[in-house]
């Protein structure tokens, strides 16, 4: 209802591109895109647990995003677009697995990259643990989130702040082309008062358009 459509709009047309999905799911999403025209693309992800028929021109393959350089399938190939939809906090080493997946990239390609706003998990530590927003959003270390899947799931978090993002894109050799903070349309805050009221003290996700950083001279 949110996401998925500003992702959609950040990542533009697909037709023909290539797109390699890091983190992918059950390959629902890349499913989707091949099936609107997007060429030979490659979804990945450590669980394995795919779509039963994915569309013709799409391979799914069980595998960890940490290095994508690392995975043999990918080898010599290059993407027009690649993804880290909610999956890039997996990364095991967040620069190298960006440089990776960098230089996967065709010439003209990019990275579209979400992740969870910070803010809402500052929000969360800061009910729990009876301190001010600032502490908890400055606060570093890992910390336990209850799964919006299961409450009975508490998944391990890194801290992260926005300028740590930027930091790891800028080490990376990556430069922001575009960022968005997704939002309900007017017609469905009304008709969704309840996802309204989340959103507007948890603020939703982060997405950002990422492109290398060109040589000097």
């Amino acid at each position: 209802m949110v996401e998925w459509p500003a992702q959609r709009g950040m990542l533009g047309d697909v037709s023909g591109r290539s797109i390699l999905d890091l983190g992918c799911g059950n390959g629902g999403k890349i499913a989707e895109l091949v099936r609107d025209g997007a060429a030979e693309s490659v979804g990945v992800d450590i669980s394995g647990n795919f779509v039963a028929d994915p569309p013709v021109g799409l391979q799914l393959l069980r595998a960890d995003l940490s290095v994508p350089q690392a995975i043999p399938e990918l080898t010599g190939r290059r993407f027009d677009r690649i993804l880290f939809l909610q999956s890039f906090g997996y990364a095991a080493d967040p620069v190298a697995t960006l440089v990776s997946a960098r230089d996967l990239l065709t010439d003209d390609g990019f990275i579209l990259l979400t992740r969870t706003q910070p803010i809402r998990y500052a929000v969360e530590r800061m009910e729990q643990n009876g301190t001010s927003l600032g502490e908890e959003y400055f606060a570093g270390g890992t910390h336990f989130h209850v799964s919006g899947w299961n409450d009975g799931i508490a998944l391990a978090k890194r801290t992260y702040t926005i300028s740590d993002l930027l930091n790891i894109f800028a080490a990376a050799g990556l430069r922001v082309e575009a960022a968005a903070e997704p939002q309900l349309s007017e017609e469905d805050a009304r008709r969704l008062p309840h996802k309204k009221a989340w959103l507007d003290k948890h603020l939703g996700i982060l997405i950002f358009r990422l492109r290398p950083v060109a040589a000097a001279g």
